[in-house]
């Protein structure tokens, strides 16, 4: 049973941020060319959820992790509010539409997983119906899983709640970053607690584990994600399809 607030949100004490950088470079440079040979082979693809508390560093690990990655077969989603069409329909419609196809890495800024947070913390779901979606969540992931071969890599973004305020901050004092500012998340940030809570019951309850990224310092996070993302696409052992030599 994972709880959260038993887990560090910062490197292991001694971790050499020096080398880890160096890692972390050529780890991205492995996800750029491990990432063409899947898009080549169209056998497999991936799909990555980053979920977590605002200020986690979603959009930032996105980009230094996958900066290398050619467009052809790395998209991007980012799920937000949904929209009247969207909300005319299951939760789940959005999400399935706009998983990747084989040969693609797609990444999802916050997921299927907010309607079982934000809608569970503001109790505009029962807890009856959030456990009937989590239920839902898992049979939907493991559909695109058989039936697509599509792997599922969640990362947990674990950020502190000292971080968070800092940052929220951050976004109000420095002026390259007052466009990230948004009340909204100073309103959500009183409900810390209670998104720890559903955070728990999310990551507990799913057949497809998470893994918990520490965010407090970027360039651990980066590494972080980085070699599970390395390791994940090894694991595929992908090779460039070549020519049949016709017979003469």
């Amino acid at each position: 049973m994972i709880k959260l607030n038993a887990i560090p949100t910062t490197p292991p004490p001694g971790t050499d941020e020096s080398k880890i950088r160096e890692i972390t470079e050529d780890l991205v440079d492995d996800i750029s060319d491990l990432q063409r040979v899947m898009y080549a082979e169209k056998k497999h693809s991936l799909l990555i959820v980053l979920q977590g508390m605002d200020t986690s560093g979603k959009d930032g690990a996105t980009r230094k992790v996958f900066r290398r990655c050619s467009p052809a077969g790395t998209n991007f989603y980012a799920f937000k509010k949904p929209t009247d069409e969207e909300f005319a329909h299951d939760f789940l419609w959005r999400v399935h539409k706009n998983t990747p196809r084989k040969g693609e890495i797609m990444i999802f800024n916050r997921s299927h997983y907010e309607d079982i947070l934000i809608q569970r913390v503001h109790g505009w779901i029962s807890e009856e119906h959030a456990e009937k979606r989590m239920a839902a969540i898992n049979t939907f992931e493991e559909l695109i899983s058989f039936d697509n071969n599509t792997t599922v890599l969640k990362f947990y973004m674990h950020l502190s709640n000292e971080m968070q305020l800092f940052k929220l901050q951050d976004r109000i004092d420095n002026p390259r970053k007052n466009y990230k500012h948004n009340p909204g998340d100073w309103e959500e940030r009183k409900h810390w607690e209670k998104y720890m809570d559903c955070y728990e019951k999310a990551i507990n309850n799913s057949i497809i584990p998470w893994h918990i990224v520490p965010v407090d310092e970027k360039w651990y996070r980066d590494y972080v994600i980085a070699k599970k993302v390395v390791e994940t696409l090894e694991s595929f052992q992908m090779e460039y399809p070549v020519l049949k030599k016709e017979k003469v």
